[in-house]
């Protein structure tokens, strides 16, 4: 029997043996439920062979050659991607909106005899709740932002408490973006809608009840934009901020951007677009400082003359806080003990 469900919480969806996602490979790079597989039931090129058949010739045509197309997919799938699958695989199947293909889908696997359910909805049932939960809803948790200049190991702090059991919120990495100029990372970054649904799934496996910790970001992260719902969050959360001396920083920003320092030429493009208010002469010799190899000379002036003033500008460095760190070397011993200290101060807030 073919079970049906809109129950996508963190734990029926972790239920399942698999999440099948029966779009095509285009819709599921867009967006997807995460966790899911891709098995589409028409690619890409077919999809668009059969809609351009059903809208300007024949929709009986279309049908037909659609079936043949949709058939031996799934036997392909059958026979390789769930061919070591026996009988007690639990799948959960979705098209775009829970009709044709899933349906094709789960009635083969129904009479294969696995306990199949399928998605009523399909993916706009997913959407829905991510579009509420980010931008109609207020945000139920309890928010605590990290904040401090560049260069002053806020991410690896996040990721030091993550290890010691704190709930942290990782936006530069749902992003595929550390949030600068040269934050770029390589793939590139998700879709706006696949930033929401890595952000709504991480959410939806917090407690609302502890504090989450989360880097402070502008409103937009490269190309990705924070939902207005955890924005308004950040902007109503408490405050630690971190202090670090610039020399160690630039230490520390060099080491952070290793990867992206390492290509010359992409290093070079990312200082010629800096903003219009640094000079031409300013920014020669920020280029030169890189084609010399004179790294840390270069972070240490970016973030006297760029990035510490845009930091003021904003206002966060007068923000009030509720305690701030000082890490005077950013070692991981350093870094460790500072994270002892921010749990410390978690675990009060958590009292309260």
């Amino acid at each position: 029997m073919i079970r049906r469900t809109v129950d996508l919480s963190p734990a029926a969806r972790d239920g399942f043996d698999a999440i099948i996602d029966v779009r095509s490979p285009a819709e599921f790079a867009l967006d997807h439920v995460p966790g899911a597989i891709n098995l589409p039931v028409l690619d890409d090129v077919q999809r668009a062979a059969v809609g351009t058949e059903y809208v300007q010739g024949s929709k009986f045509l279309a049908r037909r050659t659609g079936a043949a197309m949709v058939a031996r997919n799934i036997a392909i799938h059958l026979e390789q991607a769930l061919g070591h699958r026996d009988g007690s695989f639990r799948p959960l199947v979705y098209c775009w909106r829970g009709g044709q293909r899933s349906g094709a889908m789960v009635t083969v696997m129904d009479q294969v005899g696995w306990p199949v359910t399928v998605l009523e909805g399909g993916y706009q049932t997913w959407r829905r709740q991510v579009n509420a939960a980010l931008y109609d809803q207020v945000l139920p948790h309890r928010l605590v932002l990290l904040d401090g200049p560049t260069g002053s190991g806020k991410t690896a702090l996040l990721t030091a408490l993550a290890a010691r059991g704190g709930q942290t919120l990782d936006l530069e990495a749902l992003a595929a973006h550390r949030g600068s100029l040269f934050g770029a990372m390589p793939g590139g970054q998700p879709s706006q809608k696949a930033f929401e649904s890595r952000l709504y799934d991480l959410l939806s496996r917090l407690d609302p009840a502890r504090p989450v910790v989360v880097e402070a970001e502008s409103s937009k992260i490269g190309a990705r934009v924070v939902p207005p719902s955890l924005w308004a969050a950040m902007g109503a959360a408490p405050v630690i901020r971190i202090h670090s001396p610039v020399a160690v920083r630039a230490a520390r920003t060099v080491r952070d951007y290793a990867a992206f320092a390492a290509d010359a030429a992409a290093l070079d493009q990312a200082l010629a677009r800096l903003p219009r208010h640094h000079s031409r002469e300013t920014v020669a010799g920020w280029r030169a400082l890189a084609a010399g190899g004179e790294l840390e000379a270069l972070a240490e002036a970016l973030i006297v003359a760029h990035y510490d003033p845009a930091y003021r500008r904003a206002g966060r460095a007068v923000e009030p806080a509720i305690a701030t760190v000082a890490v005077e070397v950013l070692d991981e011993a350093a870094l460790a003990a500072a994270a002892d200290v921010i749990c410390a101060r978690l675990e009060r807030l958590s009292a309260r």
